[in-house]
């Protein structure tokens, strides 16, 4: 039972702190006010938000979803940090809009229904709405029998979403994609993918300790992920997890050409034994974008604003007042701009660069290395980094290689995942 405490403030008139015990029994405040009416509120109102957190109390269902899903199952669901980015995402696009407002008790199988259609009415994707089907029923599983005793997930359909098949490359489109990588290091790099089908966030994580060269055999027993500073525990950009996606160490063979272009890779660059063996290479300062301004008297004047008025292009005038974003009026606000931070009126804007704490980036190597290396390559059809682990385990396959050792290789959890 909660209570108001009086005390005696600086300016010597009375003050009363709402007290409230919590679940194990410590003394908790809920504020302090200047009437001991307001205090007994406050305690009062602290003490039934704390029945909404009790077993089996009726008010647990009242509460509505955003408060479940946002204060209690989210923060304290056991998952990845990948994962938890995801979900964050799509329960924030696809699911609070809809049931948000809603009491946890009072949402029905009809509701999830109607919020299907809902989502193919928007033209959502099948498969999209599969995973955030998946996501919400996840969170009723949770709160049955705490929260609420329906699960209104049961017997909900989504969608079929078709399966398409996979475009293998062949060893000749490899050849192809090889020979038009810029440098050395991403060369050896997909080299190592596509002979070990590592996942990406194995294979750049890859360290100078996990190959053994006397036996060349190369051990997998970490997976770098990419996630948002938020979502990291110090506010990093790349979470080193001390296993692969799939919990258990494994180790592989190399072949000899591999493993010998790996050494000399390590000694050349002097790598020492907890080093990256493929680090994020040196990011070039950025180009100084130099513009050339014209006579603006020869420019002419910007369409009418709203007040009907006219600007002459190429002017801060035209950019500001006339909503012109012609490139001669936005390279006048550039100007400006630049001129400001030198005369040190304004901060100078920071260099656009990858934020990497050594690991490569998976959106610049794709932007940076591997798109441009498709486009010379000539191939007509959408080759992703992560293509190469299907195009090992076919090849494998394809050799005679037995589909559990083929498994076992991957690190998939599941046989029926390699069969895909």
């Amino acid at each position: 039972m909660g209570y108001s405490q009086k005390r005696v403030g600086a300016d010597g008139k009375p003050r009363y702190t709402a007290v409230y015990h919590d679940v194990r029994g410590e003394r908790r405040s809920a504020g302090t006010f200047s009437s001991k009416r307001d205090a007994d509120r406050a305690w009062q109102k602290a003490e039934a938000r704390l029945g909404e957190g009790r077993l089996n109390d009726p008010r647990r269902g009242r509460q509505t979803f955003r408060r479940y899903v946002t204060e209690e199952w989210l923060p304290h669901q056991v998952i990845e940090a990948s994962t938890r980015e995801a979900y964050t995402y799509q329960i924030g696009k696809h699911i609070l809009p809809w049931f948000g407002p809603m009491r946890m008790n009072e949402i029905m199988p009809s509701h999830v229904r109607e919020w299907v259609t809902g989502l193919q009415a928007r033209q959502v994707s099948p498969a999209t709405i599969q995973k955030v089907r998946f996501i919400l029923s996840a969170i009723f599983t949770a709160a049955l029998n705490d929260v609420t005793f329906l699960h209104p997930c049961k017997g909900v359909k989504t969608p079929t979403v078709p399966r398409k098949p996979l475009k293998i490359i062949t060893p000749e489109q490899f050849d192809a994609i090889y020979e038009a990588l810029p440098d050395p290091l991403s060369k050896l790099l997909v080299e190592t993918g596509i002979e070990t089908g590592l996942r990406w966030g194995e294979l750049t994580e890859l360290r100078v300790g996990d190959l053994d060269p006397a036996t060349r055999v190369l051990t997998v027993s970490r997976a770098v992920v990419q996630v948002d500073p938020k979502f990291h525990p110090s506010g990093g950009r790349f979470l080193v997890k001390d296993y692969p996606k799939d919990g258990e160490y494994r180790c592989l063979k190399l072949s000899q050409q591999l493993a010998a272009k790996l050494t000399a890779h390590i000694a050349d660059n002097g790598l020492a034994a907890g080093a990256l063996i493929f680090p994020m290479p040196p990011q070039p300062s950025p180009a100084v974008r130099l513009r050339a301004l014209p006579d603006i008297t020869t420019l002419g004047l910007t369409k009418p604003n709203a007040a009907g008025r006219q600007y002459r292009h190429g002017t801060m005038s035209g950019y500001n007042a006339g909503r012109c974003r012609c490139q001669h009026c936005k390279d006048a606000a550039a100007v400006y701009r630049a001129q400001r931070r030198l005369a040190g009126k304004d901060a100078p804007r920071r260099p656009r660069m990858v934020d990497t704490d050594g690991h490569i980036s998976r959106d610049w190597f794709r932007l940076r290395v591997w798109k441009p290396a498709l486009e010379r390559a000539g191939l007509t059809f959408s080759v992703r980094a992560h293509d190469l682990r299907h195009a090992h385990a076919s090849w494998l396959l394809a050799g005679g290689a037995d589909l559990q050792m083929v498994k076992e290789r991957l690190g998939h959890g599941s046989i029926s995942t390699t069969e895909k």
